[in-house]
């Protein structure tokens, strides 16, 4: 990258070869520049009690995403570029100012398109307390490698394990390959999951899966593979705060998940022997909390 101008794009999975500028782009799959935009930075209580503890995490939302998930949650911000554009220094001066906040960790949501820039930001300064990638889990090996040492935590979605779901739902047929490969590449990095004396996570893998309704195959297959290929000790935060958000186009994914799907997977989980995270209350499938984007 050169001036801000990434002229052959391959951050991601896609591999679409899009000519992205400072404020704009070329053709391309994400739509999205090079400078990020920033849609939210402020402590969010709402992560896994490892993450959010009692200070919060401190939360970077970026605008954008390499997947188009019809039940994205966060739609508003995760189709297009918006929010205040801001550079490495931008970012840094973001980092200092959570910080100061006395918040847990810096978090950085959805922060794939922007990796280039998070990389300089972070070798300018990196925070005292722990980073955390917080990712869809669509995600190269080789992008990944170039974050080796500046972040603490990964904090992936393993979303399918069906690859005619994934390109139904996200238009990424290709993801259940591609996600645990990244996966264990993130393990690789950061080990076993360390915590502090509070309990706080401070390095490590924790893996986000979301219970999808009408979908108990694809999360019993997402659990076999968690199984399979990673140690006991590896968190897993199984979620149960799925609710129609209107995008839908298929009427599988119109309600919530029942409790009879929710005891199914959770049970499932335990019977392989994942017991280290979380498993989310049925009552987390509220509206309320997706945050409010303030655009900075």
């Amino acid at each position: 990258m050169d001036n801000y101008t990434i002229e052959s794009c391959s951050l991601c999975p896609r591999n679409c070869k899009a000519k992205r500028f400072d404020r704009g782009f070329e053709k391309g799959f994400c739509g999205l520049p090079v400078l990020p935009g920033i849609c939210r930075a402020e402590k969010h209580m709402w992560e896994e009690p490892n993450i959010s503890g009692k200070h919060g995490s401190g939360t970077v939302f970026f605008s954008g995403c390499v997947l188009r998930c019809e039940f994205c949650q966060n739609s508003v911000i995760s189709r297009k570029s918006c929010g205040k554009t801001v550079d490495e220094n931008g970012l840094v001066e973001i980092f200092k100012q959570l910080e100061e906040q006395n918040v847990h960790n810096i978090n950085l949501v959805s922060p794939t398109p922007y990796y280039p820039i998070i990389i300089k930001a972070l070798e300018k300064y990196k925070p005292k307390i722990p980073v955390v990638c917080n990712t869809s889990g669509y995600e190269k090996v080789e992008t990944l490698k170039a974050l080796e040492g500046l972040i603490d935590i990964y904090l992936p979605d393993f979303k399918y394990s069906v690859s005619d779901i994934a390109e139904k739902y996200s238009q990424a047929k290709n993801y259940p390959d591609v996600a645990l490969k990244a996966i264990k590449e993130m393990v690789r990095q950061v080990g076993a999951p360390l915590h502090d004396n509070e309990g706080m996570m401070q390095k490590g893998v924790m893996i986000r899966h979301l219970i999808l309704p009408n979908n108990l195959e694809n999360s019993y297959g997402v659990l076999d593979l968690i199984a399979d290929n990673f140690s006991p000790e590896i968190y897993l935060s199984l979620m149960a705060q799925y609710f129609p958000t209107g995008n839908e186009k298929h009427e599988e994914l119109s309600r919530k998940i029942t409790e009879e799907e929710y005891e199914k997977i959770s049970s499932y989980m335990l019977l392989l022997g994942l017991e280290n995270g979380f498993v989310q209350q049925l009552e987390s499938a509220e509206e309320g909390y997706v945050p409010e984007w303030n655009m900075l």
